[in-house]
């Protein structure tokens, strides 16, 4: 259940960072609220997560998919621009992530 609100969480954290750029700085009061909102979700599942994931390898996943899927939103719909080295690093960036949980090793259950 870790691995899924690992990944909520990250879902989540595309979720704000494209509301931090809709914001516009924060002066669009609606925008800037829902982003708080987000925050503090992709936050409070990122810490569930934590609680039987490594924190190096839970970080590095959830700020990796987050990275990934901001880029991927920003080239698609908010016009940020696209290139195919852009492309080929998030690949790169998403096969380290699926890397960092095929090699995480499981807790042992006493």
């Amino acid at each position: 259940m870790a691995w899924i609100y690992l990944l909520i969480g990250a879902l989540f954290e595309v979720g704000w960072a494209v509301g931090l750029k809709m914001s516009d700085g924060f002066t669009r009061p609606i925008i800037s609220i829902v982003t708080v909102v987000l925050i503090i979700i992709s936050f409070f599942f990122f810490t569930k997560a934590l609680k039987e994931i490594d924190v190096g390898t839970g970080y590095a996943i959830f700020t990796g998919i987050g990275a990934a899927g901001t880029a991927v939103i920003g080239m698609t719909f908010l016009g940020d621009s696209a290139s195919a080295g852009k492309v080929f690093f998030i690949g790169l960036l998403l096969v380290g992530i699926i890397g960092l949980k095929l090699t995480n090793s499981p807790e042992e259950t006493t």
